[in-house]
Formats: structure tokens, sequence, C-alpha cells
């Protein structure tokens, strides 16, 4: 999954702009000084990142995930819009225009101070047993509160054609399970100040005793912790995936009481996933051996967490003083564009059809098919051409290939939202949204997965493949420069948007996604000498990755990146196959001053152009399966003999790599 800058064509423009020819893409903040062979990121991004500048309220500045920085500002162009005038109530336009609207008015939201969250805090108060407790616990899941039972529902990975109710594992406030148990300084202010945090929430709620109550909570957290699989370990699909009964679990797990979890939800089951099983065999023993008093002081944190960033301003403090230490952001955004986020992340794909109707070029999604099916020719030929897969696995892998499901741009089918948007109502505006998504979602159980659903909105700076519905997805926010540009060279677009695109359709072949059948099913299609063949393949990416650092001492981690890494090196090798089928591809006509391989790799490196905080870059290698911006150019760029070529890369250089020892896996 790959997780841009704004489009700045409007469709009305389309007749105007193809009738002015821009001028080629130029290549600009290159450092010469710096050897391509010796750093190329750096070669091509260095004179731009010393210039760079992060705004205090963000945690990085450039592209991947930071263009939906500049993105934002079309969203709020919408919103101020649309909040502004008077709609038909229920239209997409009066849903967006009043949540955003309810959420700038600050001065309502301070006055409520703590009410909207008194009536769930005097709920727990209530709470006599551990029966109370996890009835408590079931009925503010809909509301978004997944305190120690997180389900979801998706495809059985055994039986694609079904979705079933998963359970995995949750119940923590810091980052990761390992921050609990990591004493280096870094983790150790991480910890202080999530202590911190957690007694200013009680302090909040007129507590008297908060750092004793923080205190029993994160020792209740770090027991959760001990129970919890690593991020590697969870890698691992087939030992992450165990339909269970639920009457086998009622006779397990005596205090969470599955069946009637499962009543409150509504949900009709007779067996669900659990995805980590230690987790809640931890819990069940938990339930008993913890005081029911301490649980109640873990859930009323928990519960006021869940809802800190919608309720006054104290608590929006609080949240942040703690979020800071953990990314590096020195000051809260406004809160305009807190709430362009909120607005898009909650009711997104009513957002995402005034944003498409507004600034999506049409002919982009016509122009990024034909790359997408062109992409599909250049896999095929390449899985054809490996000298370690035998012709039994190259077909079925083939087959795989054409299988996949291309969506690009926005659905064909728009998410509708069952809610009631109140302009004076924030906080129940959002906890209603949430609902909706929780039902939307359980809506689904039992039924054949739905085809239409987008997992992100179409807005977002974005990509992803979704192993179990075996698609790809290219959301209108990616289709945007410098991914993609519809009026550039070949070169760019295959480098940029094509690397992305080959990215993509290798993750149906990486790690993970190689054990899912064409119909989304975990199943082996593989022979296995072939598979044992990709498994050491994808192993030498391992090592390779585990030796790349950050931040002097801060080693990669490349058993929780391998599936991204992976992608990254074939999603190289596949654009520069589709690039060389084309017209410039074939040339060596310069632009700019440079061949048309050139161009291409030089764009490569341009999409990650980013740079973040130290804090920020810390948190993301012990928590991002993917590598940070230099080793996804750097990293795949050592094992590609044509890069090498194309800029005269020799040994001694200090990223050269004998031929020998590339990694070529697809």
């Amino acid at each position: 999954m790959l997780t841009l800058c704004a489009c700045k064509t409007d469709k009305s423009n389309d007749t105007e702009i193809a009738d002015n020819k821009p001028s080629p893409v130029v290549f600009d903040g290159i450092d010469p000084s710096i050897k391509p062979g010796d750093d190329f990121f750096n070669h091509v991004n260095k004179t731009w990142y010393d210039k760079a500048v992060i705004a205090e309220d963000q945690v990085g500045v450039g592209s991947y995930r930071f263009l939906n920085i500049p993105q934002q500002k079309l969203l709020l162009n919408i919103l101020e819009e649309v909040s502004q005038g008077k709609h038909e109530m229920g239209s997409v336009e009066q849903m967006v225009g009043d949540f955003y609207a309810s959420g700038m008015d600050t001065v309502s939201i301070n006055k409520r101070g703590i009410k909207p969250i008194q009536p769930i805090l005097n709920r727990i108060d209530a709470i006599t047993d551990i029966a109370a407790l996890m009835d408590f616990v079931a009925t503010q899941i809909p509301n978004g509160d997944y305190s120690i039972l997180y389900p979801y529902i998706a495809a059985d990975q055994e039986n694609s054609s079904n979705t079933i109710l998963h359970f995995v594992q949750t119940g923590l406030g810091l980052p990761d399970r390992d921050y609990y148990f990591k004493n280096d300084a870094s983790v150790k202010a991480i910890q202080e100040a999530y202590k911190t945090y957690l007694a200013t929430l009680f302090q909040l709620v007129g507590d008297t005793q908060p750092q004793e109550q923080a205190h029993i909570v994160y020792n209740i957290e770090k027991q959760l912790a001990e129970s919890h699989k690593t991020r590697i370990e969870r890698r691992d699909i087939k030992a992450n995936y165990n339909k269970l009964a639920v009457s086998d679990l009622d006779n397990k797990h005596n205090n969470i009481n599955w069946q009637t979890i499962l009543n409150t939800l509504g949900a009709d089951v007779d067996s669900i996933d659990v995805g980590q099983p230690a987790y809640y065999d931890t819990l069940d023993s938990m339930l008993k051996t913890v005081s029911l008093e301490d649980w109640k002081l873990y859930l009323k944190a928990n519960s006021i967490a869940t809802h800190d960033n919608i309720l006054s301003q104290p608590f929006q403090d609080a949240a942040f003083a703690y979020s800071k230490v953990i990314s590096g952001q020195s000051v809260q955004q406004s809160r305009a564009k807190q709430m362009v986020r909120r607005v898009d992340g909650q009711i997104g794909f009513a957002l995402g059809q005034l944003y498409v109707k507004r600034y999506f070029n049409e002919k982009a999604k016509e122009r990024a098919l034909d790359l997408v099916n062109n992409f599909q020719i250049a896999l095929e030929q390449r899985i054809k051409n490996l000298d370690w897969m035998s012709d039994s696995t190259k077909v079925k892998a083939i087959d795989k290939l054409y299988a996949i499901n291309k969506k690009i741009g926005y659905p064909d089918v728009w998410r509708q939202y069952d809610v009631s948007i109140d302009r004076n109502q924030f906080f129940e505006n959002v906890v209603a949204l949430r609902k909706d998504a929780f039902y939307y979602e359980l809506n689904q159980l039992n039924k054949p997965p739905n085809r239409d659903r987008w997992g992100t909105t179409p807005s977002t700076v974005t990509a992803y493949y979704n192993p179990s519905l075996n698609e790809i997805v290219f959301p209108a926010g990616i289709l945007q420069p410098p991914y993609f540009d519809l009026y550039a060279d070949d070169a760019v677009n295959y480098g940029g948007i094509g690397m992305v695109i080959g990215h993509e359709f290798t993750h149906a072949f990486d790690d993970q996604g190689a054990q899912y059948d064409k119909e989304g099913n975990v199943k082996n299609w593989w022979t296995e000498t072939d598979y044992k063949k990709f498994k050491s393949k994808t192993q030498q990416i391992v090592e390779q990755y585990n030796a790349f650092t950050v931040l002097d001492s801060v080693h990669l981690k490349g058993a929780l990146t391998v599936g991204e890494n992976t992608a990254d090196n074939a999603g190289i090798a596949i654009a520069y196959d589709a690039f060389k089928m084309t017209e410039q591809g074939q040339d060596t006509t310069k632009i700019g001053g440079y061949t048309p391989d050139q161009r291409f790799f030089l764009s490569i490196a341009r999409i990650w152009r980013v740079k973040t905080r130290d804090e920020y870059l810390r948190n993301y290698v012990a928590t991002d399966p993917h590598s940070p911006p230099i080793w996804r150019v750097n990293g795949p760029l050592m094992n590609f003999t044509p890069f090498y070529e194309a800029f005269n890369v020799q040994p001694g250089d200090k990223n050269y790599k004998a031929e020998t020892d590339r990694i070529k896996v697809w």
C-alpha cells in the first residue's frame, strides 16, 4: 500500500489546457555534488531537502502522505462554501456542510465542557460486576469505543465469497506493544508523556487522585501488551486466522461471555475469527484477577481518550501534549485543518462526490486505466521470463494477475450515510457517524463481500491492493503531480505513478499476497519447490533492508517491511519494462539534459521527496510496514541494473552492488 500535490485542473478547463501544451517537467532540487551511485535519493532531493521547512503544525513536508496537506486546502474550499449555504436536509451538501460547521463552533463545544461524555462516565460508575462491565464494553463499540474488544467484518480468508466477524487484539494506548517494554530514552519519554496524559484526563473530569489512577490504567495496559503479538508476528497470515465456534469460546472464556457480546452487537454468527487468541485468553483471565474498580478506571480513561478530540479545548490540549512527544509536531493544527481531516475521515464519500465534481479531471482516469492495463502486460511478461519459477506456477500467477479488479478515481457506487447531521451538535454528529459506519459494516456480515466498497476516500493521496478481493485501487487524489501528470512525457509518468502501479500489482505476489489465490482465498497455488525459492528471495530482501539505518543507529526492520520492499523492488522493474514499450522508452532524445531513462529514474526519486521530524521518523520505523522514503529509492535501485547503466554507476560507488548480488524477485 502507498500512503501528493493538489490538482489545479478543473474539468471546465480541459480544452484550454489541451490547446496549450505545457513545458516539459523540470527536475529541480538536484545536488550534482552527490554522485547518483553514492546516494540517488539525495542526488535528486538534497537541495530541495535542505531548503524545505516543516510547518510547526506538521510532522513532515513533501510528497507521499504529506501531499495530503495541500490536498486538504482544496477540501477546505469546498467545506467553507457548502457550510455557508442552505441545502436540502439529507443532501450531500447539507450533511458535509453542517458537520463541518458543527465542528467549527468551538464556542459551543467549549461551553459544554464534559457534559457530552458525562452519561458514559455515569454508566461506568454504575457497573457492579463483570457481566455489566462487558455489557458496557459491547454497547460502546458501535459508538467507536474499541476498549478491550475489537471486531470488524471482512471476507473469510478461507472462503472469500462470504464475510465473517473477526476479533483482533486491542486495549493499548501507546503506539505499539513494544513501547511498554523498551527502556531507551526516546521511548521512556513517550511512556511518561502517556502517563501524564492519562492523569490529565482524570483530572479534567474532577478526579482527585489522577496520578495513582493513571498508574493503575498503565499497568493494566502493560499486562495486556504482554499478550500482544508483535507487528512482525502479525504478518503471518495463517497464524493470525483462527476460526472458532462461539460455543467453544464461551466454554473457554467464562468472563468474556462471547454469545452475549455478539447478541448485543447484533451479530448473528456461530463462529468468529479470533486473530490473536493469546490476547483474549489473557483478557478473560484479567477480568477476574484485576479488580472491578481498577477495570472501571481503565474504561473511564479509555472512554475519555476515545472522545478527547471532540470535547472542549482542555481535552484536546491534553491529547496534543502526548501526541507531540511521538510526532515532534510543536503546534496544534488550526481548527479548520482538524475539521477537514475529520469530515474526510467520517463522511468522506459525501465530500468525495463534491471533490470529484470540482477538481478531478476525467481524462486522468482514462489515462490511468490505460497505464494499469499496460502494466498487466509488462508483469505478465516478467512472470513468463522468471528463471526460478516453473511453468505450472507461472500459469496460475498470470491467471491471478488478470483476475485483479481495477478501481480508479472514485467509486462507481457511492457510499450512502444514514444519519441526520445537526450543525449545532458536534459531539452527537461524530458519534452518529461512528455508529453509522459500524452498522454499515455489520450489514455486510454473512454476505458476499461488497465489491463496490472502497477502503479510502477519493480525495486521499494513497493507493492500495486488497488481497481478499484481489483488487487494486488508485483514488483521484493520487492521480496528480508529482505522481501523475496528464500532459507530462511518459518517462515522468512511468517513473511516478508507474512505480506506484507496479508496486500495487506486486502486492498480489509479495510475502502475504502470494498466499492468496485469484479469488481471494488463502490457498496454496504454488509448487513446493517454487514457493521455497520465492521465500528464499524475499529473505534476501529482509536481510538487505535490515542493514539500512536511519537516525544514525536505528535499523530498519526487514521482516516488518518485506512486503512493501518487495513491492518497491518489483514496482520499479515493472514500470521500467512498461516504459520501454512506449515510443519515448525506445528513444534516446534528451529533455532538459537527461535521457528518457534518466528522466524515468529521476521521477522515481522525486515522488519520495519527503522531509520529516526525527521523532516522527523514529516511530515510523518502529511501527510502519513501509521503509522511509530514502530507502524506497536507494534500496530498489541498488538491485536494478538499468539504473546502473543510465547513470554509469561503477564499482567504488557507495551503493554499488555486484551484478550477481542484485536481488530480483519478480
